[in-house]
């Protein structure tokens, strides 16, 4: 053990009440960071999953046409004017879904590709009527490309693929329409002709808006039900890198002149406020480290006024203004190292504390339990601030301590 080290241990013992208060302060913070970290970052991620297996990475859509009021027109001498693009004229859905999804799958990046046509229809029970979003789905493809599998809550995907007219609800609005797996129900389309179909399964996803407004029927049926006997209104595209998305779309825009949106695109909004939340969270509990770097920086300059003699005498032995220096940053080291050990821990056991309670959220998001994200990084970070506080702490009082003149002091005329 070096000297240095040796004295700031020592040094430590003679204010432990107020050395072990503002310890107490980086481990509130270290855990308090990580806690609120793996909290909003555990909705996001459940949001993120809820729409990456429910639409897709990429959804290639309407087909578009750009409209320009002419091309490149030679003006002054050396100088060319590029015409003004108007806005695009869209053609509704696909008509060729099979020629673009082999070409889509020939990506490296490309895990799957599942075609949807959708509408609306209205949903006719003993109980009510209900106008719901409806997906004529290929099953084989679309649980390739979707979780849907994992969403099922009552009933089973076998059973649907089975039946022609067999007919996947949204758990709320399922509830809401009081209809059973197994139960025969109508739905009319553009026609207006009733069509009994038979609700096979439940699914749920966790987003309130989808598992109250759709369902999903076979390719096939949807085609009558819609009136549209050919083509589909787009295609979901399964990453294996989702966060490459963006970047693929363009380029598939380009390719196929088919609107082509990525998850980070059509989920914007909602992912800026997990981001703003997530933002908020961390400058809010790092208050609490900042606030315990600021009673370090208190008791160290306390500390410096108290032991000038002590530190006098140390410097007529030999000690140099860098060892002077080194024994106040060894204690605003051994409070971070301690803080954030100590901090991780209680961290670790608030995150498990707050995933096991119970909770019934409707809204936005579907849970029925606190949802956190275990991530390394939340550690390092909040680590990372406590160590950087404290050794600012640190820094001033041992630069002070590092100036004080040791004759000055031993003759009675020293700070």
């Amino acid at each position: 053990m070096s000297p240095p080290l040796y004295i700031a241990m020592r040094f430590i013992g003679y204010r432990k009440k107020a050395i072990l208060l503002s310890l107490t302060g980086v481990i509130l913070g270290v855990a308090f960071y990580i806690c609120a970290q793996a909290q909003t970052q555990g909705f996001e991620r459940f949001f993120i999953k809820g729409a990456l297996g429910t639409s897709g990475a990429i959804v290639i859509g309407n087909r578009f046409q750009s409209l320009h009021t002419g091309i490149l027109d030679r003006g002054a001498p050396g100088m060319l004017n590029i015409s003004h693009e108007k806005p695009r004229k869209f053609y509704e859905g696909i008509n060729d879904p099979e020629r673009i999804m082999r070409v889509v799958n020939e990506f490296s990046n490309v895990a799957a590709c599942a075609p949807v046509l959708e509408g609306s229809a209205a949903l006719a029970t003993d109980f009510r009527q209900e106008v719901f979003r409806v997906q004529g789905i290929d099953m084989t493809l679309h649980l390739k490309a979707s979780t849907l599998r994992e969403q099922i809550v009552d009933g089973s995907i076998e059973d649907f693929q089975v039946k022609p007219f067999g007919l996947i609800l949204g758990y709320e609005l399922a509830d809401k329409m009081r209809t059973r797996v197994g139960q025969d129900v109508g739905l009319i389309g553009l026609d207006g002709e009733h069509r009994t179909f038979r609700v096979c399964a439940v699914f749920q996803t966790g987003n309130l808006f989808i598992d109250e407004k759709y369902g999903y029927v076979h390719l096939k049926a949807a085609q009558s039900l819609l009136q549209r006997p050919y083509g589909v209104s787009h295609l979901m595209v399964k990453l294996r890198d989702p966060s490459r998305a963006p970047a693929l779309a363009t380029h598939l825009e380009q390719l196929f002149q088919h609107r082509a949106r990525s998850w980070q695109d059509r989920e914007r909004g909602s992912l800026q406020i997990f981001s703003l939340i997530r933002i908020s969270a961390a400058i809010t509990v790092s208050t609490i480290i900042l606030l315990a770097g600021f009673g370090i920086f208190n008791i160290l300059t306390l500390m410096v006024m108290d032991k000038v003699r002590e530190i006098a005498v140390l410097r007529s032995m030999g000690y140099r203004r860098a060892d002077i220096s080194a024994i106040f940053l060894w204690q605003g080291f051994l409070v971070a190292l301690i803080g954030s050990v100590l901090g991780c821990v209680l961290g670790a056991a608030l995150t498990y504390g707050v995933s096991q309670i119970p909770v019934d959220i409707k809204g936005f998001l579907s849970t029925k339990r606190f949802l956190v994200h275990w991530s390394g990084t939340d550690y390092l970070t909040a680590t990372a601030i406590a160590f950087v506080a404290i050794f600012l702490a640190s820094y001033f009082p041992s630069r002070r301590a590092a100036r004080l003149a040791p004759v000055d002091i031993l003759r009675g005329s020293g700070q």
